[in-house]
């Protein structure tokens, strides 16, 4: 007897329902390059281990974009037959892992909605999953939203949840972003890095990223980070062209970041996150980046808030198609 190895429908959902098998992964330096070879980084943190040691005062620091990469990657057993993701809320950092720190993930469904039925088209609901990461230790390293487009069922008939995701993501009483950071010596940077300090930024300010960075090698991003998602996979899922994983994009979008901005000591959280249209491998993505508030921390540097349009040219197409809202911190 032969059974199939699969992720849920969307009707096959219901609240409350967690997902938590997904290996732990333990972050080592090749993974770390595997990473950097695909999506680009040039956060200093990640990239100097005793300029890590000096403002950290712990060990090796990892790049946020990979760890947030492992927690969306695990948590794609809910997932595997997306169709697109369309936004992330709320993404915060509790602590920022170091390189041998293992991380494992939680996803519960929090909400579901029917999307209106198309002509001709297999019915689709959104699921709103919470996701939460957490160390060998236990300590939670990201909290966070994401929602994502799942077919029905073939054949399925019966009613389907209609509930309002407008309130998902919304937070009550919240520590400061700023508590992950106590006890890092941001002088420290300072002392090290030249360029660019939080008291030369001013709100409104924004950059054009000048040249693109091509989408490659997305299917090996993919499994180094364990995203099961078929669309990621499969052309054939994907109505006859592979999508890029929604990562991908963001992780280029952060190279560009860093390349505005190359003084960012790190990224603290993000606002939201929306997919505004699919990424293709072979793509060639570029950036703006504007700071959109400012805030100071005591005794050094600061938090500054950005948003992020990334577009990409292909196809003879030039396009929006990530509008991402983050805060970063500055020496």
């Amino acid at each position: 007897m032969t059974s199939t190895v699969r992720g849920p429908y969307f009707d096959e959902l219901h609240i409350g329902q967690v997902f938590d098998t997904a290996p732990a992964v333990t972050l080592t330096e090749g993974l770390a390059a595997a990473h950097h070879a695909i999506v680009g980084n040039r956060l200093r943190l990640a990239l100097d281990h005793d300029l890590s040691r000096k403002v950290s005062g712990e060990g090796a620091l990892v790049t946020p974009a990979l760890v947030w990469d492992l927690s969306i990657g695990q948590s794609t057993a809910a997932t595997q037959k997306v169709r697109a993701n369309l936004f992330y809320r709320n993404l915060r950092f509790q602590r920022f892992p170091h390189i041998g720190d293992t991380l494992h993930t939680v996803t519960t469904v929090d909400a579901l909605r029917a999307n209106r039925p198309q002509p001709d088209r297999p019915r689709t609901g959104m699921a709103a999953l919470h996701i939460v990461t957490t160390d060998q230790s236990g300590r939670t390293v990201l909290d966070y939203w994401r929602c994502a487009m799942l077919p029905v069922s073939p054949g399925f008939e019966g009613s389907l949840a209609e509930d309002d995701l407008d309130a998902i993501g919304t937070f009550g009483s919240e520590p400061a972003p700023e508590s992950t950071i106590a006890g890092w010596d941001l002088n420290q940077f300072r002392k090290n890095v030249a360029g660019l300090g939080f008291g030369d930024l001013r709100v409104g300010q924004t950059w054009s990223i000048d040249g693109p960075d091509v989408v490659t090698s997305a299917p090996e991003l993919a499994r180094l980070t364990g995203n099961v998602a078929a669309v990621h996979h499969d052309a054939a899922r994907a109505g006859g062209r592979r999508l890029v994983y929604g990562g991908h994009t963001v992780g280029l979008a952060l190279h560009h970041v860093t390349r505005a901005i190359p003084t960012l000591v790190t990224v603290l959280s993000w606002q939201s996150c929306d997919h505004l249209a699919p990424v293709h491998e072979g793509d060639a993505l570029t950036s703006t980046v504007e700071v959109t508030a400012m805030r100071a921390l005591d005794p050094d540097g600061g938090i500054a808030d950005l948003r992020v349009v990334t577009s990409a040219q292909g196809s003879g197409m030039d396009i929006a198609v990530l509008d991402w809202r983050l805060s970063v911190v500055l020496p």
